[in-house]
């Protein structure tokens, strides 16, 4: 592991990394959306954008952890077969992946899928 190796640098630097793409992320793609919302509207659009990354964070773990408990076919990880584990975190990002597949097919379908309609 990279925090054993180098200390609690190895455990501080990668949050600090993931920190700041979250924030350059989400302060890009709240603005995309805010400014095609009507002025009177922006709170509870505000409100909606909030609700929406706290469920998809909250659905996510549950889920990611619910795949891995199922995928390593243990009750207690701490005293799984480590292939169980290693099985485990393969499957769980497996899915992970396909649904970041599905999710930027969302996105391109939506994003083809608007242009079609102002255009005709």
């Amino acid at each position: 592991m990279t925090s054993a190796t180098l200390g609690v640098f190895g455990y501080i630097g990668p949050i600090a990394v993931m920190t700041v793409g979250h924030a350059v992320f989400q302060t890009a793609d709240n603005t995309a959306v805010m400014t095609d919302v009507r002025p009177d509207r922006r709170g509870v659009i505000s409100g909606m954008l909030n609700l929406s990354r706290d469920l998809g964070l909250i659905t996510g773990a549950f889920v990611m952890g619910a795949v891995f408990a199922l995928a390593s076919a243990t009750t207690d990880v701490t005293t799984a077969a480590p292939e169980a584990v290693a099985t485990g975190m393969r499957i769980t990002f497996a899915v992970a992946a396909l649904l970041i597949v599905l999710a930027l097919a969302i996105a391109v379908g939506s994003r083809a899928l608007s242009r079609h309609t102002s255009r005709g």
